[in-house]
């Protein structure tokens, strides 16, 4: 007799859909909202207060040095979760980042400066910069898994990008915060204790993680894969890592370098250029971050609209237009933010986001389908944080270098217009793989 439950018995109730969706983009919020906010802070006064030098942009240098230290703890986070989530499941994964982020961030808002401990704060900074790192490494595929492997059939792209919002929801929210704390704040409270409230805030993130703890499931797929897995014999089971390592690190390269401009260009965007703004443009520190605050705003609607055409069109034709959109648009971009104008920066910068945001979208749901549920934990990300390291943790300390050694802003274009054309080939192999397997 066939005791095999029904499709109809199997699939998540809509309301289980609605709830995962949710706690997961608000999972990715929070994380995100954490993470960013040390980047803000690196651009505005982590420099002064951690490393002190006589030259103005040494401190910079060092602050978004230990900015690049997270990117580089994230492959970390991801491959142990990612090991860890292919056996033991994506929802343990997800909480367990939650908690190390919010322990991380709390110790940051607490860290006294250089000037009350010497040496010894930097050195902590860089460690709980370390800890976020694993932890965000750890958190974009338990997030993105819980959302893209809930979701009904057609509609993967759009339930990914849920995670996807968590992006611009963080940055906005950091944005908020900082503007909040400097408006209530002089420039002294600010430097001394005003610039401690955003990481203080963030240790909320823990509530959440006891949310996801107690209500949500794990995922239908998860659980399928688990059963196959249960079926082998002990001595055939292979090391996620292992098995992508082996047979598919091709794929995991691809990934990383098809996404490697869009993180470049987002943190030059939402930190180099808040740094290159405010201090050699002379522009007003409020004002740069209204306008970064107000551009990813944007990105709440831009990124949800990708997706969703990505269900229809495909995945890499979306994507793929993303990633040529940031290859034009790099040097008209730098040309308008060099004229110190409030209103071209926020053009430039917009235009830019809408770019981003077409490549954000069909991202999650695009790496959940590079990889079967036995590896995917690990596989997506690893090619997603391979990206954030190549690009994204270091784009804002490439682009003072670049700016020191050049003196132009183009320079930098010329660093984004690099890692698009890399993101495009990769894309066409990809997109080369996927028609000779017969898929879209």
């Amino acid at each position: 007799m066939d005791t095999a439950p029904s499709p109809t018995a199997t699939a998540p109730a809509d309301r289980r859909r609605r709830r995962v969706a949710i706690a997961a983009a608000l999972a990715s919020a929070v994380e995100w909202y954490d993470y960013f906010v040390f980047g803000i802070a690196a651009a505005l006064v982590l420099g002064d207060l951690f490393f002190p030098a006589d030259n103005p942009s040494a401190g910079v240098l060092a602050a978004f040095a230990t900015f690049a230290v997270g990117f580089l703890a994230r492959p970390i986070g991801g491959v142990i979760a990612g090991q860890l989530g292919d056996k033991r499941g994506r929802k343990p994964m997800l909480v367990l980042a939650l908690t190390l982020m919010g322990f991380a961030t709390l110790g940051i808002g607490l860290l006294p400066t250089y000037e009350t401990i010497g040496i010894a704060a930097p050195v902590l900074l860089v460690l709980f910069r370390v800890l976020q790192g694993v932890a965000v490494g750890a958190q974009w595929g338990g997030a993105m898994l819980m959302a893209t492997e809930y979701a009904p059939e057609g509609r993967r792209g759009l339930y990914g990008s849920l995670v996807q919002l968590g992006v611009p929801i963080g940055v906005v929210s950091a944005n908020t915060v900082f503007l909040v704390a400097g408006a209530v704040s002089s420039d002294a409270t600010f430097a001394s204790w005003g610039w401690r409230v955003p990481f203080l805030v963030g240790f909320l993130v823990l509530g959440l993680a006891w949310y996801i703890h107690a209500r949500v499931e794990e995922t239908p797929d998860f659980k399928a894969a688990e059963r196959a897995l249960a079926e082998r014999e002990k001595g055939e089971r292979r090391s996620p890592l292992g098995e992508i390592l082996r047979h598919h690190l091709g794929t995991v390269l691809l990934a990383g370098g098809s996404f490697a401009v869009n993180t470049a260009t987002f943190y030059i965007v939402i930190t180099g250029v808040l740094d290159y703004a405010t201090r050699e443009l002379d522009m007003e520190r409020s004002a740069v971050l209204m306008v970064s605050l107000c551009v990813s705003l944007t990105q709440l609607v831009l990124i949800p609209w990708a997706a969703s055409l990505s269900d229809r069109v495909g995945r890499l034709r979306v994507y793929a237009l993303g990633a040529l959109g940031l290859l034009v648009w790099a040097v008209p971009m730098f040309l308008l933010i060099d004229t110190a104008s409030l209103l071209w920066l926020a053009v430039g910068t917009f235009v830019a986001s809408c770019f981003l945001s077409i490549m954000y979208g069909p991202q999650a749901a695009l790496f959940a389908e590079l990889f079967t549920a036995e590896m995917r934990y690990t596989g997506a990300s690893l090619g997603y944080q391979i990206s954030a390291v190549v690009g994204g943790g270091l784009a804002p300390f490439f682009m003072v270098l670049l700016l020191e050694a050049t003196g132009t802003s183009m320079s930098v274009a010329g660093y984004i217009m690099v890692l698009a054309v890399i993101a495009l080939v990769s894309i066409k192999v990809l997109a080369g793989r996927a028609a000779a397997s017969g898929e879209n």
